[in-house]
């Protein structure tokens, strides 16, 4: 059958022998590409009597949504949190470097800083599509400074504000812009934070819940007004109390509005989130749970000293240590389904950012952005609008 130019000039592109993640279940199937955009195939067939221009063979590969990460603070060098002159290099080279890792979107994360640094770094943070040159970025998190001390982690506790008078405005006076900010952590038990919330969410920005001492009560208000998220889950909140649930309790709260689904990050590197607190949190809110890095400069590098924003963190094999406290190790860590697991790393994330129409699934007419995994969930290749952008070197197709 003839390839029908009628509707595009490019190239239909059939990836065959694969496995594709759709409908929360690997499935035996071809996947169509033209154009950056993932085809439905039927309407090729019979609506323009179109034919694939190339055929690749995926030789048993699992392919899936390219993984979105929301909290990585920096890696191979690079610290989001340090202002520089050269900055947007930092970012070019992280966006490049983390293709291997299947991230083809990510959202730079800054920590608790003082408002000179943001200042200087949020205008330098462009969102971009991905592509050859890397990963996308979909804009900043600001994990910070609201946040409180009492769980402050990692975070400089001389850094951290609370909100003066009038807060929104206190906010914008703080990290100067607010033109490439998508997510915003902050303590909802902190003085006038539901105006902020309210607004941050008017001006489509996430607000997530963590660094902080909230009750379920007041976690709940939080919601009410707007937040969605939870900044990694169980760190840097209060333990859970079968009195008092605190943050955690969110994923079983009946005071969620009707409509809303509250999200929440999970560090599944078997440090931060024992394996068994994992599952109790998958098992109460499946489809809420988000898959995150919160990687930091030190990674993809040997032991040594590195930074995190305005401290100096060192790295000894598989711990980062801040004053002496054991605190990071960074990996994807497989404990329940293929399916579920990457779902929580490409579906999940796209939802909470509400750009699930294209990027985060494999249904027709999204971003061709996506993956090829071997059966041990290993990438050996990633692609960004259907173009190839990084392979490994083993795999030869």
């Amino acid at each position: 059958m003839p390839s029908n130019k009628s509707v595009s000039d490019s190239p239909i592109v059939q990836f065959t022998n694969c496995r594709i993640l759709r409908g929360r279940r690997l499935q035996r199937d071809d996947l169509w590409v033209r154009d950056g955009t993932i085809l439905n195939p039927e309407k090729l067939f019979f609506d323009e009597k179109g034919s694939a221009d190339e055929r690749l063979d995926c030789h048993g590969c699992i392919i899936a949504p390219g993984f979105i990460d929301v909290q990585i603070n920096g890696g191979f060098g690079v610290d989001f949190s340090l202002a520089t002159d050269d900055f947007r290099s930092g970012i070019d080279l992280v966006s490049q470097k983390i293709l291997s890792h299947g991230v083809t979107s990510f959202c730079p994360t800054l920590v608790t800083s003082p408002p000179s640094v943001y200042h200087q770094i949020l205008p330098q943070i462009d969102v971009r599509n991905g592509g050859a040159h890397g990963a996308g970025v979909l804009g900043a998190h600001l994990e910070g400074p609201f946040i409180s001390k009492e769980k402050k982690g990692a975070h400089p506790e001389h850094c951290i504000r609370t909100f003066e008078e009038n807060a929104f405005q206190d906010l914008v006076a703080t990290y100067g812009s607010l033109d490439c900010v998508r997510i915003v952590t902050l303590a909802p038990e902190i003085k006038r934070s539901s105006e902020v919330i309210r607004e941050l969410t008017k001006r489509g920005i996430c607000v997530s819940l963590g660094h902080s001492v909230a009750n379920l009560s007041q976690a709940e208000e939080a919601v009410q007004h707007g937040a969605t998220f939870i900044t990694h889950l169980f760190n840097a909140m209060l333990p859970f109390h079968h009195r008092d649930p605190g943050i955690v309790g969110l994923l079983t709260s009946d005071k969620i509005p009707a409509g809303r689904r509250v999200f929440y990050g999970m560090i599944s590197d078997g440090i931060h989130t024992n394996p068994a607190a994992l599952r109790i949190a998958h098992r109460a809110h499946p489809k809420g749970m988000v898959l995150v890095t919160d990687a930091i400069a030190g990674m993809g590098l040997a032991s040594g000293r590195h930074t995190l924003g305005q401290q100096v963190v060192e790295i000894d094999g598989l711990n980062t240590y801040i004053a002496g406290k054991c605190l990071l190790q960074k990996s994807w860590t497989r404990w329940c389904s293929v399916e579920t697991a990457l779902e929580a790393a490409s579906l999940h994330p796209a939802q909470l950012l509400g750009i699930e129409d294209r990027k985060g699934t494999l249904n027709y007419d999204s971003d061709a952005d996506f993956l090829m995994l071997d059966d041990s969930l290993h990438v050996q290749a990633t692609y960004i609008a259907g173009e190839e952008v990084w392979r490994r070197e083993a795999l030869g197709m």
